[in-house]
């Protein structure tokens, strides 16, 4: 595989001010630095407020990073002229969380996905957006069906037509599993691996759902308060956990053996406190293992 997208101390505060004029900083992301490689999906784990999401967004520049750098095959995305950085963000797509309001509720499934493809004839834009509704199930009369005809199941479809009709090299998935039945999910993860195999796409699968990101991810990054944890291949991380707060993540996922879900829940690792040193030092402990020394 060869690099695809690369980030280097990526960080982000967000600033608030309330009603008395007191100036809030929020660390939504801090230094981070990571690489996508093409063809690869890239899982990232974390709970609610570790900055994952924000951190995703930052690289199809729908967040502004406060600080940090962006390469898209080598280039510095900061450094090139707006044309060019525009062509390519058409290169990078994103499937929303929430497929119920993720798509405008006036258009047609074959209007929504036509819509990328402003810059194309009218005629060509209906071809590609027909084959990509095919591709994802959604086919005959229900092409020209609102987005209030269909299960959440089939908008998350419509949503993944949208990102791939235009044939992008790179796809943010926001927890696109996360609001929909576990059925349907596993029929959504097997389209995603379906379409990136067909078109040779690069995932960031953001989820908090350790079973989902096992299934798809090739390496798996943990973010904890803002700060990237730990960075290794998908087997690796699960059988060789080393930093503190991966640790309690996976002793805390769900096992469906009553009997080894008893004993995961007795292990050390559930009391076992997080530290997150500022000066705790990112180190490869195996190959492509990487992680910040906690203690």
């Amino acid at each position: 595989m060869s690099e695809l997208i690369r980030v280097e101390h990526a960080s982000k505060v967000f600033t608030s001010k309330n009603w008395q004029g007191n100036v809030t900083e929020v660390q939504a992301v801090d230094d981070v630095s990571l690489t996508i490689q093409k063809g690869e999906t890239l899982g990232l784990v974390g709970e609610s407020g570790s900055g994952k999401t924000t951190f995703g967004r930052s690289i199809l520049n729908l967040e502004s990073l406060t600080s940090g750098r962006i390469f898209y095959e080598g280039q510095e995305l900061s450094e090139l002229p707006k044309n060019q950085q525009q062509a390519i963000y058409q290169q990078m797509q994103i499937i929303f969380q929430d497929p119920y309001s993720a798509l405008n509720p006036r258009l047609t499934a074959l209007e929504l996905v036509m819509e990328p493809l402003m810059n194309e004839s009218k005629a060509e834009a209906r071809k590609k957006a027909e084959e990509i509704l095919a591709v994802v199930g959604i086919t005959g009369e229900a092409i020209h069906k609102i987005p209030r005809h269909f299960s959440g199941g089939q908008r998350q479809r419509i949503g993944i037509a949208r990102a791939v009709v235009n044939r992008p090299s790179f796809i943010l998935c926001d927890e696109p599993t996360s609001a929909l039945d576990v059925s349907i999910q596993a029929q959504i993860i097997q389209l995603l691996l379906s379409l990136q195999k067909e078109f040779a796409l690069s995932y960031l699968f953001i989820s908090h759902d350790l079973s989902v990101i096992r299934h798809i991810s090739d390496r798996i990054a943990v973010m904890y308060q803002g700060k990237l944890v730990e960075l290794a291949p998908t087997d690796e991380l699960f059988e060789n956990p080393q930093h503190s707060y991966t640790k309690k993540l996976l002793a805390a996922a769900p096992i469906a053996d009553p009997k080894k879900a008893r004993e995961a829940m007795t292990k050390s690792v559930i009391q076992e406190s997080i530290h997150l040193a500022s000066e705790a030092e990112w180190r490869e402990i195996a190959p492509n293992h990487f992680v910040r020394l906690d203690k």
